[in-house]
């Protein structure tokens, strides 16, 4: 791994020289030059989503005031329609649709039909957000003729999905099952490599059946929806859909199937930090129920309570605060208002009291109701407490056996093995079921059945590969570290990375017996993201050295580190210096 380590992309060094270009270019005053950066900026924040959508709305409204200064009408027109889809992303439909209509009118002027088919589709989705379906349908069919004239198959595709959801809260099922036909078609016949144009194609047909109650053409849709992502972007990256899958099993009354999808489904948008979501979590709580799991029935309907009950205290929020701002708005005008005027105020703002209080009524009545309903989910719980907790640490306790037997099986084999390159994959197979192992030993032996106490496991993982190599006396391991708990899905692949790390310092760092040092340091930054540092005092990496062994602990180590959403940087300063920073949220 070190004659052939791959340093990975560091976005945050990207974005700075970005801003350092931004910086440098405003003292030329080239407008031009100035908003195309301004441009480069708004769609890398877009696409990273690192940066709040308010960064992104933030770039493209400058790289609209410095096209303004200039005369190129198609670019203006073009930053207008850009900036319109931001606006849609950041709920700021008025200015959406204002901007929008500015483009079409440049659009009109220019002759351009190829942006004015794009501007009216546009349109016609901004309409289908505001649940407008008539306008929806309406824009869109003004820009189908247009995209068909110019050639735009992939925006001709897109359009159809206006179509599909417009028609179908319509309820003009034939319509959108139409559309969703014609999508596909286009697809295949014009634009076959934009494969995910027809995974959202069978989704949103699947919710017009779903709407129409035709449960088995809605499973069908939303299995191929999810085996077309799976098939071309990975499963991990399409669990979501199967939400959508398991809702439909859930309504069909096959209860293990539904509970299986919606698993899966809801754990990927916890991993995706998609915090607001309230039916997956009822569904789910459903499906425990019908499976007598009441206690992790009332998990998930805890879990739906608290961002139902988030939902409506931002509600209550937004409320108070509108009628606050235009409160103050009128006070300002108190001294030329009549004792009528007086009086209208007094109503409104007895009337926000009562809004106010009628949603804390409503929310009290659902909280008294939750409780009711649970009392006997509550009851089973406190029986089985303490049987599921003996139970969770019985299986870590087989699984590390488990474990234990898989490298004892893989050290009687690599000790009938002649060929070197052939131990040495054995002996790093080894290293890496130890690595496991000594997570599972740590979880049942422990006080907290969910979490790693990531010095000590360090610490049990050097002495264990140290141990392999037969290296105590020659090389120390260090771990400069504060103790840090991490959960198992974190620790488990920082586990393996680390153990790469060792195994390759000890094989190549350190030739001909030479003694060295290995210091390991892991730690949380202020905002909560974690940062990993493995350095040796070794040899360092030789600049023109052919690559040693198979390359497979980088490629595991470059895999693991996109899987924490991480960066690694390694530097040769007497030794070898890796860094890692995972973002953990």
């Amino acid at each position: 791994m070190r004659a052939n380590s791959t340093t990975a992309e560091n976005l945050d060094e990207f974005h700075a020289i970005g801003l350092k270009t931004l910086k440098r270019s405003l003292k030329t005053e080239n407008d031009s030059i100035i908003a195309q950066i301004h441009e480069s900026l708004a769609k890398w924040h877009a696409y990273n989503g690192l940066f709040s959508p308010d960064s992104v709305v933030y770039h493209a409204e400058k790289a609209l005031a410095f096209h303004l200064k200039g005369d190129d009408q198609k670019k203006i027109a073009d930053t207008y329609r850009s900036l319109s889809i931001d606006y849609l992303n950041t709920g700021q439909l008025d200015k959406a649709q204002e901007v929008l209509f500015k483009s079409i009118e440049l659009y009109e002027d220019l002759n351009d039909d190829s942006g004015l088919g794009s501007a009216y589709r546009t349109l016609g989705v901004k309409f289908r957000v505001m649940e407008d379906y008539e306008k929806c349908i309406y824009y869109t069919n003004q820009a189908i003729p247009l995209l068909e004239k110019t050639e735009n198959y992939d925006g001709l595709a897109i359009a159809q999905f206006n179509f599909i959801i417009g028609y179908g809260e319509l309820g003009e099922y034939e319509k959108a099952y139409k559309a969703t036909e014609d999508c596909l078609e286009i697809v295949r016949t014009k634009v076959p490599e934009q494969i995910f144009i027809p995974v959202r194609a069978y989704s949103y047909r699947g919710q017009v059946y779903t709407k129409a109650k035709d449960y088995d053409n809605a499973l069908k849709d939303y299995l191929a929806a999810w085996e077309l992502c799976k098939k071309h972007v990975g499963e991990e990256r399409c669990a979501t859909y199967r939400t959508e899958i398991g809702q439909i099993y859930l309504l069909q009354k096959n209860y293990e199937q539904a509970l299986d999808h919606l698993l899966a489904g809801v754990n990927a948008y916890e991993d995706k930090e998609q915090n607001g979501i309230i039916q997956p979590y009822l569904d789910l709580a459903e499906a425990y129920i019908q499976l007598d799991d009441y206690e992790n029935a009332l998990f998930y309907k805890d879990k739906a309570y608290t961002n139902s009950k988030n939902l409506l205290e931002g509600k209550i929020e937004n409320i108070e605060s509108e009628m606050a701002i235009k409160y103050e708005t009128e006070k300002k005008d108190e001294a030329l208002a009549s004792q009528a005027a007086l009086i209208d105020q007094k109503s409104k703002t007895q009337t926000l009291f009562i809004v106010i209080a009628s949603l804390l009524l409503v929310f009290l009545l659902s909280l008294l109701y939750f409780f009711s309903k649970s009392k006997k989910a509550t009851r089973i719980i406190r029986a089985k407490n303490a049987e599921n907790e003996l139970l969770l640490k019985e299986i870590h306790h087989r699984v590390k056996n488990n474990l234990e037997m898989v490298k004892s099986l893989i050290a009687l084999q690599s000790a009938q093995i002649e060929d070197p390159a052939t131990k040495d994959a054995m002996i790093a197979s080894q290293n890496r079921v130890q690595s496991m192992g000594i997570i599972h030993q740590k979880l049942y032996q422990g006080t907290n059945l969910g979490s790693i106490e990531m010095k000590d496991y360090f610490l049990n993982l050097s002495e264990g590969i140290l141990d392999t190599f037969n290296a105590e006396d020659q090389v120390k391991i260090e771990c400069a570290m504060d103790n840090l708990d991490l959960d198992v899905d974190t620790a488990v692949p920082i586990g393996l990375i680390v153990n790469e790390l060792l195994t390759n310092a000890l094989k190549y760092a350190f030739p001909k017996q030479q003694p060295g040092i290995i210091k390991i340091s892991l730690k949380k930054d202020t905002q909560q993201n974690l940062k990993l540092m493995v350095r040796d005092n070794g040899v360092g990496k030789t600049n023109g050295l052919a690559p040693k062994g198979t390359g497979f602990g980088s490629q595991l180590v470059k895999l693991l580190t996109q899987q924490l959403n991480g960066t690694m940087i390694e530097r040769n300063d007497q030794g070898t210096h890796i860094e890692f920073d995972f973002l953990i949220r």
